[in-house]
């Protein structure tokens, strides 16, 4: 049939003339009669077959057949599942009003909304529009859809399936009521959500049109099946890509982490790739899908909801890396190849994984798919490496973790002296920390030199707190349960002598030293040998300020018998015992009963 037989405009005739359409395609044929008669239909019908056409031209005849209105809202509404499905309609319908006043815009997520505002004000006739979006228009009144007249809904099982099920309810529910409306749904399957939405808002008794599926996947593409294992898919995929008949390709997956796997892997072994998936962004999409019309990329990998409503003619070959698992998933996806009347090819990698999903598919298109056989010396081997490597571990330098061989930041002079124990920094990359003694890459610090008790004399008594006079005595130097925590730093300088002499603590490092010239602001706990001051280690650290600290217990007891009689008596001697055992907890409770005992004494004095 000839479009020109059909009660169409002239002015639209010559837009059909003009695009190179002639004759009509069987949904064409069979759809327009009644559509142009202003009936409600539901058109069952695959992507590819020129459904597009006839709601745009229904639509547009409309508005030309009847009286001219002067208002700038649009008069005719289509919704689309996915934006490229939106930017390839309203494309199609610029095309086919070439001839006539009517304006159109698409209407979609992903970009800025100031532009397509503008559009709308100018005033458009027809908008195609994703449901999120118009949804977000609607709300902020940047939309009117008080002069709707023609309300389309293309791929209405899509919209299910993807959860647009209560916006397009939405939307329909804010459509006029009391006004003549005309509804079309087109979709591949037609399942009881498409009769409810039919029920809810179109007319009784709407006119159903029907296209078998095989009319277009069997007659008009060559399908294979080929039996592989999974790990021979990658090699077939690769020796399919190397025919000479392939032209233009397109990859499906079921999941998107394969889409990126298998767009590495093709890069790694020479093929020029791009892949699309639902969460790229709108620009990326755009320069894709423009870089497959124009030849310029010959390999699209990509998931079925980013390839659903593509529109890229002369596409030779469509994979099934992996058999989707809804059949009519597989009908969707060979659909990109053989448009507009031409041929293609469709394989399918048939692997241990995905074979239950075969007999599904073949009782769906009501044929059996033919089985291909590779040959060995077909097979292309993966040169690319396994997929996203394990990171190698950085080192313990790098992670900053655990006891660090580094000696910390330096002490200066006038600065305060570092203290030792296990680095608590953050981990962080390498080199943040740089020093002369720090990160990795650095010089390996000195041997330490050999510890004699005159390292820790003060060598400056000029020098400003904290200056490090002499290096970090061993482990074995630092005795006492106080081990120092903390980031490693340099040996501060000796504490000096002290402002004002007082009694020796009882308890060995309990007592607070002088800040002396050479003292530091670190803490600590550790012993200092005899007869020195503060080990400069810490002009606050816990040790007695003399350096007379008794190193035995029989030491001290002697020295508070000297000091306050032969009436002082030690805890043990008085039949009670220490009440904690003979741990640190025990040692608390004797220097709490000695400072009771002081207490007492100086009352009584």
């Amino acid at each position: 049939m000839k479009f020109s037989i059909l009660n169409i405009h002239k002015d639209l005739l010559e837009g059909i003339a003009a695009i190179g359409f002639e004759r009509c395609t069987p949904v064409q044929e069979q759809s327009l009669p009644e559509t142009l008669a202003g009936k409600d239909v539901i058109v069952q019908s695959q992507t590819g077959t020129g459904k597009t056409a006839v709601f745009v031209i229904t639509a547009y005849n409309s508005f030309l057949s009847g009286e001219p209105k002067k208002t700038k809202g649009p008069r005719a509404l289509v919704m689309a599942p996915t934006r490229e499905l939106a930017v390839q309609i309203e494309k199609e319908a610029e095309k086919l009003a070439r001839h006539t006043p009517f304006h159109s815009v698409a209407i979609y997520g992903g970009v800025e909304y100031e532009k397509q505002i503008s559009a709308l004000r100018r005033g458009v006739e027809l908008v195609v529009a994703t449901p999120g979006r118009m949804i977000d228009l609607y709300k902020s009144k940047s939309l009117s859809l008080d002069d709707i007249e023609v309300f389309i809904v293309d791929e209405a099982d899509r919209m299910f399936d993807m959860g647009f099920a209560p916006d397009i309810r939405y939307i329909a529910g804010r459509l006029p009521k009391g006004k003549p409306r005309q509804t079309m749904l087109f979709s591949a399957t037609i399942d009881t959500n498409v009769h409810r939405l039919a029920s809810s808002y179109m007319k009784p008794d709407p006119v159903v049109v029907e296209i078998e599926p095989e009319q277009v996947t069997v007659d008009k593409i060559d399908q294979k099946a080929l039996y592989i294992s999974n790990e021979e898919k990658l090699p077939a995929l690769m020796a399919l890509l190397n025919r000479p008949d392939m032209e233009r390709a397109i990859i499906f997956t079921n999941m998107k982490r394969t889409a990126e796997m298998l767009e590495w892997k093709l890069a790694g072994n020479g093929f020029s790739a791009e892949v699309l998936t639902g969460d790229v962004t709108q620009s990326r999409r755009q320069r894709i899908i423009d870089g497959m019309k124009s030849g310029k990329l010959r390999i699209l990998v990509a998931t079925d909801v980013a390839a659903r409503g593509l529109h890229i003619e002369d596409v030779s070959h469509v994979i099934n890396f992996d058999l989707p698992q809804e059949a009519a998933s597989y009908v969707h996806r060979i659909g990109r190849t053989a448009r507009a009347g031409k041929s293609g090819k469709a394989y399918s990698l048939v692997c241990e994984e995905h074979a239950w999903n075969l007999p599904a598919i073949e009782e769906f298109i009501e044929r059996k798919i033919e089985v291909e056989w590779l040959k060995e010396e077909e097979m292309v081997e993966d040169k690319a490496g396994s997929y996203r490597k394990k990171r190698p571990p950085r080192k313990e330098a790098e992670r900053g973790r655990g006891k660090s061989s580094r000696s910390g930041p330096a002490a200066t002079k006038g600065g305060r002296g570092g203290s030792g124990g296990r680095d608590v920094r953050k981990p962080s990359a390498p080199g943040r920390y740089k020093d002369k003694r720090t990160s990795a890459g650095a010089a390996p610090a000195p041997e330490p030199e050999k510890i004699t008790e005159k390292s820790f004399a003060s060598k400056d008594k000029k020098a400003g707190p904290g200056i490090g006079t002499g290096p970090r005595p061993p482990r074995a130097a630092r005795k006492g349960p106080g081990e120092r925590r903390g980031r490693e730093g340099g040996e501060g300088g000796d504490g000096g002598a002290p402002k004002k002499a007082q009694e020796p603590s009882m308890k060995q490092g309990a007592g607070r030293a002088a800040k002396g010239p050479d003292g530091g602001r670190g803490r600590g706990k550790g012993e200092k040998p005899a007869g020195v001051r503060s080990s400069g280690r810490g002009g606050r650290g816990r040790g007695d300020k003399e350096g007379l600290a008794p190193k035995s217990r029989e030491d001290r007891i002697a020295l508070y018998k000297e000091k306050y009689g032969e009436e002082f008596r030690p805890v043990e001697e008085s039949g009670k015992g220490r009440r904690r055992g003979k741990g640190k907890a025990g040692k608390k409770s004797e220097v709490g009963m000695l400072k009771r005992i002081l207490k007492a004494f100086s009352k009584s004095s």
